[in-house]
C-alpha cells in the first residue's frame, strides 16, 4: 500500500523559514515527478512547485526565489525549503508523487504564518 507522510509544518512569523518533508513508501518513484500543492479553506488547490525524475523544476510565480523543492530519490523522499515566509503562503501543503498514470496524495501539513 502506497503511503506519503509529510513533516515540517507549524507556525512560524512573517520572514522565518520552514523545512517540509514527504517520504513515500509502498513502492518506489524514481521515474515519476514529486510535488507540493497548497490549498486554503474555500480555494482550488495549486501546484506550489513541482521536480521531474530528472531533477528539473517549477515554480508558482509567488514563490519564486523564496522555496526551493529537492528531491532524494534513495530515499523516496521531496523536500520544499520555505524561506521568507509570507502571510498568504498559510495554508495546509499537500506533497504528491506520480508513477505510471496515477498520482499518489499525502495527508497534508497545516503551515501558519503570522504577520
Amino acid at each position: 500500500q502506497v503511503q506519503l507522510v509529510e513533516s515540517g509544518g507549524g507556525l512560524v512569523q512573517a520572514g522565518g523559514s520552514l523545512r517540509l518533508s514527504c517520504t513515500a513508501s509502498g513502492g518506489t518513484f524514481t521515474s515519476g515527478a514529486m510535488g507540493w500543492y497548497r490549498q486554503n479553506s474555500g480555494k482550488q488547490r495549486e501546484l506550489v512547485a513541482r521536480i521531474s525524475s530528472g531533477g528539473d523544476t517549477n515554480y508558482v510565480d509567488s514563490v519564486k526565489g523564496r522555496f526551493t523543492i529537492s528531491r532524494d530519490t534513495a530515499k523516496n523522499t521531496v523536500y520544499l525549503q520555505m524561506n521568507n515566509l509570507k502571510p498568504e503562503d498559510t495554508a495546509v501543503y499537500y506533497c504528491s508523487a506520480a508513477r505510471g498514470l496515477y498520482t499518489y496524495w499525502g495527508q497534508g501539513t497545516q503551515v501558519t504564518v503570522s504577520s
